[in-house]
């Protein structure tokens, strides 16, 4: 399948963009991450920084002109004292960020030990905890995001994964709290052979995350790309966003998972080409 993208207007835009705002941030002063990406809140799966402390990560996201972040355990672990997530609160606030969300975690059918996240996200300010729940563990989940207001967005991870197919997450959370939603990974329904614009239709009001990712080709081993080098329709993806209203709280989280010891500039092209996407798809 050919990229979205010719190779020729990639390069058109990333080049233009690159020339006209440097390579350390992608934003310019007067320009507000809403219009870079026509209105939509798009921000950082911190995963794609995973080499990178966490205070040079959040950092770097700033530098990228981004104002929200999704954090994973081992950038912000759940089992943080309440002076470290006051810490992580006081940083990201200093630095314009706000924390959409955290993930992926896990969930049994231990009901205290579920509830230790949601402590955690309570404490943190979080929203949304992206997740991978076991079959087990919906009836305690079904209590818990009542109780604290916090979503649930399930993750698909692949081939061979408990959520594979968009027919899981949909059956998953079938009968069970509106705030039990879907985290739709766009990257890893290519490699499960799945349309990534079709899952955000079908997600309709319950679509509370997206992984913004690219992989060249349909299989369970291929290699993450740029953004619209693969097999992702980037235009697709921000007109289906808007038609399902996806939430402005929601996390819409770019993640990269190539080259993690320097991820910058693949990130800097992926951004260029989300905010081409997302003035398409408004215009």
């Amino acid at each position: 399948m050919q990229s979205r993208w010719s190779r020729r207007k990639f390069l058109q835009v990333a080049a233009t963009t690159t020339a006209a705002l440097g390579t350390r941030s992608l934003a310019r002063a007067d320009e507000s991450a809403d219009d870079r990406f026509a209105g939509f809140q798009v921000g950082m799966q911190s995963y794609t920084l995973r080499d990178f402390k966490i205070d040079r990560a959040l950092q770097e996201i700033k530098n990228l002109g981004l104002h929200d972040v999704e954090l994973f355990d081992a950038h912000f672990p759940v089992r943080s004292s309440d002076g470290d997530i006051e810490a992580m609160k006081s940083k990201t606030r200093a630095l314009g960020i706000t924390m959409r969300g955290h993930g992926v975690n896990p969930f049994t059918k231990d009901h205290e030990a579920n509830r230790r996240w949601f402590e955690f996200a309570k404490k943190a300010g979080i929203k949304n905890i992206s997740a991978d729940p076991r079959e087990d563990a919906f009836d305690s989940l079904d209590r818990l995001v009542e109780e604290y207001q916090i979503r649930i967005a399930i993750h698909n991870h692949g081939p061979g994964a408990r959520y594979d197919k968009i027919v899981d997450v949909l059956n998953a959370i079938k009968g069970h709290n509106p705030l039990i939603g879907a985290c739709a990974d766009l990257g890893h329904y290519i490699r499960s052979g799945e349309d990534p614009v079709r899952a955000i239709t079908l997600f309709e009001g319950r679509l509370y995350g997206i992984h913004l990712k690219d992989f060249a080709e349909q299989k369970k081993a291929t290699k993450g790309v740029i953004l619209g080098r693969g097999h992702l329709d980037v235009v697709g993806v921000f007109k289906a966003l808007k038609k399902v209203n996806f939430p402005e709280d929601g996390e819409l989280s770019l993640e990269y998972e190539e080259n993690p010891q320097d991820p910058l500039p693949d990130v800097r092209e992926c951004l260029a080409v989300a905010s081409e996407a997302a003035k398409q798809a408004a215009g």
